[in-house]
């Protein structure tokens, strides 16, 4: 195997490893009982779909066309940065909005400190 066939399998490895860990957050995501536990598998799973069919495009694209792509860095940046800020933000104001808990949850941690802030407010 010579390296434009190796580099290309590497790259179709990690498009077919983004592509599994995509569609398993898609299956988080119908499956999963609450808003707290399918953001668990919204912004964990589908973040690390996304980067490595993008970082498998990267490596694809730099090997077999020697094309460096800001792009999809950028892309790769972004979504590891925006994609759990938002997740957490969401189940932030969802717990705020006092959205239960499945009754699977076995503990609730915030419980306290969110009635210690109501309190003190």
């Amino acid at each position: 195997m010579n390296a434009d066939v190796t580099s290309e399998l590497v790259a179709a490895i990690l498009i077919l490893t983004g592509t599994i860990f995509s569609f398993l957050s898609a299956i988080g995501i119908i499956r999963l009982p609450d808003v707290y536990t399918r953001s668990h598998a919204a912004s964990k799973s589908s973040t690390l779909g996304v980067m490595f069919t993008l970082f498998g495009a990267f490596l694809f694209f730099l090997f077999a066309d020697n094309y460096f792509s800001i792009r999809l860095l950028l892309g790769i940046f972004f979504v590891f940065l925006t994609a759990p800020v938002s997740a957490h933000a969401i189940c932030r104001a969802a717990y705020r909005s006092s959205v239960e808990l499945s009754s699977t949850s076995v503990q609730d941690d915030l419980k306290g400190a969110l009635r210690k802030e109501q309190e003190d407010a």
